[in-house]
């Protein structure tokens, strides 16, 4: 475990070199235009560098690379047995890698720099392995036939894929992608947000390290309306997965019809409900739970726990306890291993987020903890985590996804209007439930429609378990052997003997 402090890690930050190309067929390159746009730091406001601004002539250039590596077969037709230690390699080398990834991740995102090395990094290394271990361990099917027939039922890779992630947990969710795409022996091409591309940019040279073949990992950083808008128009992309808003999601399946039918998964949205019954086994771990369920990464969270569910009868007695939870999150500089509150992302998402807040004043809600923007002396862009007592869930702030630290707190008086609440929202990413009552948790998880579903704790899970959502969260799943299913073909062939 390290022992760097905030002035280690000061100056690792000013003796960092920052790599802002697109990085095709194996090497780092300017965007065709050359235009570049600027990577401004939300811990502090700094300029942390000019990125490569691709755009549709830099997607054709990834996809007829990546198309050319699929089709000579130097990775799609290896023996899964060496693209396992392949990706095994990879996940090694973001391991050494630990902590200049975490620091490009902290200073381009805002987040804490002790979740960015202890949760973001080993969470991706472990994406990239776990899916390279279980690609030699996953069979094909021999269909029932009669005595003179063989059926074969055999998965092969989809072939160009166009991974477009999101900026609030930015290498985790490309790992989560690139683990089962890379080791199915697809081509992939990698567009991170232009909020926070350090990462994926610096990991693209560590995959050919590890001995990806050049062409089969091409990033494409850049804007959503110009090269993400590329790539879901382009004829020759076979499938395109994308985590980020349900406006975005939606507009990309748009584009998959108006060109190719290309497959899309789509991970977006959510407005998770945290149902906490008055039976509840132990209201200070819930409480606890609920407070860090919206102050994460600064609640810039697609499974926040943004609404808080509580039955009537104990609301006087664990709201306070909820805001007293709360006291322990308090954003500071993210450079400071001690600090568990970073900045947002940018300015534009800092004043959304002000603006939710504004319109929860506005529509009657009370607040009771929070509300503001802090510490602008830094430069930064940080904002108090916040909660909202008397929330009606036809309010704004209740209905829309905030992603930021703004906690709404609704009451219920029976399990069946807390389901009826929990469930009256577009999205169905996640929910958390708290009871011991054994019949209960499952019954009201089985009525919640959520592709998550946690009892007595929040966000549980592991690569083990598929992860997507419900409704206007999105189809498909990450994580999981469910994943690979994203990433292939199944073919049938019949054979006469």
């Amino acid at each position: 475990m390290t022992t760097l402090t905030r002035a280690d890690w000061e100056q690792r930050a000013r003796d960092l070199k920052i790599e802002g190309r697109a990085f095709l067929n194996g090497e780092y390159t300017d965007a065709v235009s050359g235009e570049t746009f600027e990577c401004i730091s939300p811990v502090d406001g700094r300029l942390l560098g000019k990125i490569a601004s691709c755009d549709a002539a830099d997607a054709d250039c990834a996809v007829e690379n990546a198309r050319a590596t699929f089709n000579s077969g130097v990775w799609s037709r290896l023996a899964p047995t060496k693209r396992k230690a392949t990706m095994i390699r990879f996940a090694s080398l973001l391991k050494q890698h630990a902590e200049e990834l975490a620091l490009l991740e902290t200073l381009d995102m805002g987040k804490p720099i002790s979740d960015s090395l202890y949760i973001d990094v080993p969470g991706a290394a472990q994406a990239l392995s776990w899916s390279g271990e279980a690609i030699d361990k996953i069979y094909d099917e021999v269909a029932a036939t009669p005595h003179d027939q063989l059926g074969l039922v055999t998965r092969e890779p989809v072939g160009v894929v166009g991974a477009i992630v999101p900026w609030n947990f930015p290498l985790m969710m490309a790992c989560w992608k690139l683990g089962p795409a890379l080791s199915t022996g697809n081509s992939v091409i990698l567009k991170p947000s232009e909020k926070s591309p350090l990462t994926a940019i610096r990991i693209a040279a560590l995959a050919v390290e590890a001995g990806i073949p050049k062409g089969v990992l091409n990033v494409l950083p850049g804007y959503g309306h110009t090269v993400g808008k590329a790539l879901g128009l382009h004829n020759d992309v076979d499938t395109l997965v994308f985590t980020g808003s349900t406006k975005i999601a939606k507009q990309l399946m748009v584009y998959a019809g108006e060109s190719n039918m290309k497959r899309v998964w789509l991970e977006a949205g959510g407005k998770s409900p945290n149902i906490v019954f008055a039976d509840a086994p132990d209201l200070q771990a819930a409480a606890e739970s609920a407070a860090s369920a919206i102050a994460f990464n600064q609640g810039e969270v697609c499974t926040a726990g943004s609404r808080l569910l509580v039955e009537r009868s104990i609301k006087d007695k664990f709201l306070p306890m909820v805001i007293e939870a709360l006291k322990t999150w308090k954003p500071g500089n993210p450079l400071d291993p001690a600090t568990n509150v970073g900045a947002l992302v940018d300015t534009q998402q800092m004043n959304t987020v002000l603006s939710y807040i504004e319109s929860g004043h506005s529509d009657g809600a009370k607040l009771v903890a929070g509300g503001k923007r802090i510490l602008q002396e830094t430069g930064g862009t940080y904002v108090e985590p916040t909660i909202f007592d008397g929330v009606s869930n036809a309010m704004k702030i209740a209905q829309e996804e905030i992603f930021g630290p703004v906690l709404s707190v609704i009451a219920f008086d029976s399990a069946e209007e807390a389901i009826q609440i929990a469930n009256d929202t577009p999205y169905g990413l996640a929910a958390a439930i708290w009871t011991q009552d054994i019949s209960k948790a499952h019954l009201t998880a089985k009525a919640l429609r959520a592709g998550s579903v946690w009892v007595n704790q929040y966000d549980g899970g592991d690569m083990t378990a598929p992860f997507g959502g419900f409704k206007q969260s999105g189809n498909g799943r990450d994580k999981s052997l469910h994943a690979f299913d994203k990433y292939t073909e199944l073919k049938a062939t019949w054979i006469k003997l």
